[in-house]
């Protein structure tokens, strides 16, 4: 193919808007027909969330969406979610792509990864709870035992001790076995019959106890200690005022421990209790 010779500028101008008209008709025809109807310009589509998902399920659930998924060489664990389930996505959840784009998926270990238990022993309850969050594991419960420190004593782990230094699973759950603070110390539960509600209160406090349930009853006699004629411990009823305590749980001298609650009944005239009490069986 030849072109001619311009022969005259006007020729030449001719020449030259053939050529621009020609080169702004490809460029066109490139970028606004082509091109989009090759890379589908102007359609998306919305990624799912997968996040939870097992590698079982993507394939299919991907695939109706016109997307794919890689599995990338990193993995992680989390106990909330099956083994290879996803854990994390690129691109996130409602991010607009075009179809066939491959979703990368960072999966759920197969297996926990083990970590040493860590030192728990003598650690306030607050600090061991961190210190088990921190290696990824799972607090169940506490148990409280008699001892004069307020600290953890033992860590178990399925019934069994764990010990500091012992590989377990992340996301074990580890159970606490921690001191009360209040020692061993056992002692007679005070005689709180006939006193006025506030004594009660005050006496309980003042032994180291606490002020347990406090309840109304009808009731007007209380059972008092005595000793009968042949030197035998009974229970002498007398009437009592109204506002005192008219029975109380655990009984006077009964062995109790620091802390413990001391339950207590005050007789009020007008008040109704039909409901029998532990102590109406005793």
């Amino acid at each position: 193919m030849s072109f001619r010779k311009p022969t005259s500028f006007l020729d030449f101008l001719t020449h030259l808007g053939v050529l621009i008209g020609s080169s702004v008709l490809i460029i066109v025809i490139v970028f606004y027909v082509w091109l989009p109807l090759s890379t589908n310009h102007g359609e998306t589509i919305t990624v799912p969330d997968i996040q939870g998902m097992t590698v079982s399920e993507l394939e299919d659930f991907l695939g109706k969406r016109d997307l794919r998924f890689e599995a990338t060489a990193d993995s992680s664990y989390s106990p909330d979610h099956p083994p290879l389930a996803v854990l994390r996505q690129v691109p996130a959840p409602n991010t607009k792509v075009k179809e066939n784009r491959k979703i990368y998926v960072t999966l759920n270990s197969e297996s926990p990864p083990k970590v040493r238990m860590p030192k728990v022993e003598d650690l306030s309850i607050k600090s061991a709870l961190m210190t088990l969050k921190s290696y990824d594991l799972i607090f169940g419960e506490i148990k409280y035992v008699p001892d004069d420190f307020f600290v953890v004593l033992e860590a178990r782990m399925n019934g069994r001790e764990v010990l500091e230094g012992e590989r377990i699973e992340k996301g074990s759950v580890i159970d606490l076995v921690a001191g009360n603070g209040y020692g061993n110390t056992i002692f007679q539960s005070p005689n709180l019959i006939g006193l006025d509600q506030e004594e009660a209160e005050f006496a309980i406090l003042g032994s180291g106890l606490r002020v347990g349930k406090i309840r109304d009853t009808d009731k007007s006699m209380a059972g008092f200690a005595a000793v009968d004629s042949i030197g035998n411990d009974i229970l002498e009823y007398r009437s009592i005022l109204p506002g005192t305590v008219q029975q109380q749980y655990p009984r006077p001298e009964k062995r109790v421990r620091i802390n413990d609650p001391i339950d207590i009944w005050i007789y009020k005239p007008d008040s109704v209790s039909n409901t029998a009490t532990i102590l109406d069986n005793q």
